[in-house]
Formats: C-alpha cells, sequence, structure tokens
C-alpha cells in the first residue's frame, strides 16, 4: 500500500505543479521557468552531491549528463512550452504515449520482454489518447500553426523522457549508483547546460525579482511540490514494500 499512494502521491504532485508552470507561462518564458526549478531541485538534493564517487563513476556520470540534458533541460523545456499553448490537460494527455513508446524502444534497444498484458495495456492507454486528442478543445485564440507547434513541443518532451529515461535505467542497472544520485546529477547538468545557454534569461528573472515576487513563490512551491516532492515519492515506489514496513 505505500508504494500505490506514493505512486499516486508522485503523479498528483506533477499534476499540480504543472497546472502552476502553465499559469506561470504567461508572464515568463519556458525556459526561465525550466532553469529556475532545475536550479532550484538541485539546490534541494545537494547533500545528495557528497555521497557520489565521481571519479569511480565517470563513464555512468557522463551517460547521465546527457540524460539531464537531453530529458530535463530539453524536453522539460518543450514541455512547458506545450503547456503554454494547448494547456495542462491535453499536454498531460500526450505523456499517455509513453508507456507504449518506452516499451518499445526498451523492447529494441536492451531487448527487455514484456508480457502480453503489458503490451495491450500501453496499446489501450494510447488509443484512450487518440481519442482525446481528435476532441477539438484548443484555445479558441489560438491558430492551426501555433497548435501543431504545441503538439509538437508535446511529442518532442515525450521522447525526449523516454530516452532520458532509458538512459538511467541502463545506469542504474550497470552501476552502483542509486536513484536519488543520478537523478541529482541529472538535475546538476540541466541546471548547467541552460544556465550556460540563457544565462541572460535567468539574470534578468532575479533582477526583476521586486517585479516578480509573485512568481517567485509560485516557483518555489511548484519546485518543491512537483520536482522535489514528486521524485521523493517515485522513489519511495521504486523501494521495496516489505523493506519500508520494517520501519513503520
Amino acid at each position: 500500500m505505500i508504494g500505490f499512494f506514493a505512486a499516486i502521491s508522485a503523479v498528483l504532485s506533477w499534476t499540480f505543479a504543472c497546472s502552476i508552470w502553465r499559469r506561470e507561462s504567461e508572464n515568463l518564458l519556458p525556459r526561465q521557468i525550466n532553469i529556475y526549478k532545475n536550479v532550484l531541485a538541485s539546490i534541494f538534493f545537494l547533500p545528495v552531491v557528497l555521497t557520489i564517487s565521481w571519479f569511480s563513476e565517470v563513464s555512468s556520470i557522463f551517460v547521465l549528463m546527457i540524460s539531464g540534458i537531453v530529458g530535463i533541460a530539453i524536453g522539460d523545456t518543450l514541455y512547458i512550452k506545450s503547456l503554454k499553448i494547448i494547456g495542462t490537460r491535453k499536454t498531460l494527455s500526450f505523456e499517455a504515449l509513453t508507456p507504449i513508446i518506452a516499451t518499445t524502444i526498451e523492447t529494441l534497444s536492451i531487448n527487455e520482454i514484456y508480457p502480453q498484458k503489458v503490451w495491450i495495456g500501453s496499446l489501450i492507454v494510447s488509443f484512450s489518447l487518440l481519442m482525446i486528442v481528435n476532441q477539438n478543445t484548443f484555445q479558441k485564440e489560438n491558430s492551426s500553426e501555433i497548435e501543431l507547434l504545441g503538439i509538437f513541443c508535446a511529442l518532442g518532451s515525450v521522447i525526449c523522457a523516454v530516452f532520458a529515461a532509458l538512459l538511467s535505467r541502463i545506469i542504474l542497472i550497470s552501476s552502483t549508483l542509486t536513484p536519488l544520485q543520478t537523478t541529482e546529477i541529472r538535475l546538476l547538468s540541466a541546471s548547467i547546460f541552460l544556465f550556460l545557454i540563457f544565462k541572460k534569461d535567468f539574470l534578468d528573472l532575479l533582477k526583476n525579482r521586486s517585479k516578480t515576487k509573485k512568481n517567485h513563490s509560485s516557483l518555489i512551491f511548484s519546485t518543491l511540490l512537483g520536482t522535489n516532492c514528486g521524485i521523493l515519492f517515485f522513489f519511495i515506489h521504486t523501494f521495496d514494500i516489505k523493506f519500508l514496513n520494517k520501519f513503520i
């Protein structure tokens, strides 16, 4: 039951945070929101850095850095852009593509064999997605070109997330790094990557702090809820429930 409630809590945390990022995207650039939340999340998990064997896991860390840049820096920026264009519900709906894409890629790349019920479940979820997408619920003020851009960003974020997750899973299987350690490495690499490219945008956000005090409060809360709490809930979900029960 602990794992079940942790998984539900992770989903709820991420969904609620997405609604905040959607609202903040009206005033801030998607890349500003992404770099802000990643830097903040990295700081909250900073003590984990001290537990990482940086020199003995060089190759694994390099792969995780690529995973962080692709999945978090690029993928999350596309995701927030999609939230701004086509809204929270439709963007979250596109995440339903993740199971079938992930299952297919893992089967082809690392020979992961899944039972038939997994494929059936993935197809059902994907078919449900198509039913939702076919509904004409886009914002009326958006042109068809803008709507297509939103769909492209949503699909791009899913592909980036699946590819990054695959890299992370390979490292988790082949190295001694823990899920929290791999998460911090990915967050740090994404933060550094975004800061180096969009340094001016981030500094402008900090300089205008007095004008955007409400935005900062919302971003801090959404980061704590969607990124840090979401990761922790997911981390609890991946633990052996019997192990956790010994301490509760």
